[in-house]
C-alpha cells in the first residue's frame, strides 16, 4: 500500500515522506509496534516509494525476509547466507534496493553481531527496514546504526475511517463494538472480522463462563479440549476470558451498556451480570492470571487447562 493511503501514523509518514523527497532518507530504519499496528503496511509503502512504484506488487528490488516455517528464530546462518547475500546483489530493475526483515527482535544475538558490519555500511542505494514488536530484544548496537520509528496505536476516529473504509456494510454499532475490541490496532480488527478461528475462540470463552456453573463436572471439562486445540493462541483465550468478566463488573457496577467492549453480546453480558458476585468475578480473575504465568513459564498446557478449569467450578 502507499504511504499517502494508510490511515493513521500521519507524522511519522510525512516524516518519512518528506525525508524520501528530499533525498535524506537514511539507510536503515527500525519500525517498531504491536502486532496488527501496520509495521507492514510502512515498510512495503516506504519500499514501493523508494523504487518509484505506484502498483503494490511484488517487485525484484523489494525483498521481504520472514522467520522460516520451521524455525522460531533468525539465526547466523540465516543472515549470512540469506539476508547479507541478498543484500550483496546489485539492484535488478534500478539504482535502488529495498530489503525487509519481519520479526527483526527475533534475529539471535550472534545473528544481530554478524549483521552489524551490513547495517552499519550497506552497498551504495541499499535500505534495510527492520520490522519489530520489542525494541528490548534488538542490540544497543544495531539501535544506534537505525532511525527508529514507533507506532501508537490508533485514534477511534482513525479505526472509524479505517472500518468504514474496508467494510461498506457495517453498521455503526458492529464498527463500535469492533473499536473497542480492537484497542486502536487495526489487525486486531481484522481478525475480528475475518478469522473463523478467532471467533470459535470467542464464542467457546463466553460459553465456558456461562457453564462454569455446570453441575457436571465431567461435561465442562471437556472445554480442555477446546484450550488444547488454540494452546499457541493461550494469550488470545485468556484475553478474552479477561474481556468478558470485564464487561461484567462493569455494567453490574454502572449498568451502562455504551462502555461494554463486547457490545454485541450485551443479553449475555446482562444476564451473567446478575448470576455472578464481584467475589467470584475476581477469583475467575485470579485464577486466569495465575494460569497466564504458568503458560508463561512453560508449565505442561494441558495440566494448565485442566487445573484452570477446576478452579473456575470451586471459585
Amino acid at each position: 500500500m502507499k504511504l499517502d493511503k494508510i490511515i493513521g501514523h500521519k507524522s511519522i509518514i510525512n516524516q518519512i515522506n518528506n525525508s524520501i523527497d528530499k533525498g535524506m532518507f537514511s539507510h536503515a530504519h527500525l519500525i517498531v509496534g504491536e502486532d496488527g499496528i501496520g509495521k507492514s503496511l510502512i515498510a512495503r509503502g516506504i519500499g514501493l516509494k523508494i523504487l518509484g512504484k505506484d502498483l503494490d506488487r511484488e517487485y525484484t528490488d523489494l525483498v521481504e525476509y520472514r522467520i522460516p516455517n520451521n524455525k522460531k528464530s533468525i539465526g547466523i546462518k540465516d543472515v549470512v547466507d540469506k539476508v547479507i547475500d541478498e543484500i550483496n546483489k546489485k539492484p535488478y530493475e534500478g539504482d535502488k534496493k529495498v530489503i525487509i526483515i519481519y520479526e527483526a527482535n527475533k534475529m539471535t544475538v550472534e545473528a544481530q553481531n554478524a549483521f552489524l558490519k551490513t547495517i552499519e555500511e550497506p552497498p551504495k542505494g541499499v535500505f534495510i527496514i527492520l520490522l519489530c514488536e520489542k525494541l528490548d530484544e534488538i542490540l544497543e548496537t544495531i539501535k544506534s546504526r537505525c532511525q527508529i520509528h514507533k507506532l501508537q496505536r490508533l485514534s477511534f476516529e482513525e479505526m472509524y475511517e479505517f472500518l468504514s473504509y474496508r467494510y461498506k456494510t457495517l453498521t455503526t454499532n458492529d464498527i463500535k463494538t469492533i473499536i473497542a475490541f480492537s484497542d486502536g490496532i487495526p489487525g486486531r480488527a481484522l481478525k475480528f472480522i475475518e478469522d473463523k478461528n478467532f471467533k470459535d475462540i470467542r464464542d467457546n470463552t463466553l460459553n465456558i463462563l456461562l457453564d462454569i456453573n455446570s453441575k457436571n463436572i465431567e461435561e465442562f471439562l471437556k472445554y480442555e479440549k477446546f484450550l488444547i486445540k488454540y494452546k499457541d493462541q493461550w494469550q488470545e483465550v485468556l484475553t478474552w476470558i479477561l474481556s468478558y468478566i470485564r464487561d461484567i463488573m462493569v455494567y453490574k457496577e454502572t449498568g451502562k451498556e455504551d462502555i461494554i467492549i463486547n457490545l454485541d453480546k450485551i443479553n449475555i453480558i446482562k444476564d451473567m451480570s446478575s448470576i455472578f458476585s464481584f467475589n467470584r468475578l475476581s477469583a475467575i480473575i485470579d485464577i486466569v492470571n495465575e494460569s497466564r504465568q504458568r503458560l508463561e513459564s512453560n508449565v505442561n498446557t494441558s495440566l494448565t487447562f485442566s487445573t484452570m478449569l477446576i478452579k473456575f467450578l470451586d471459585s
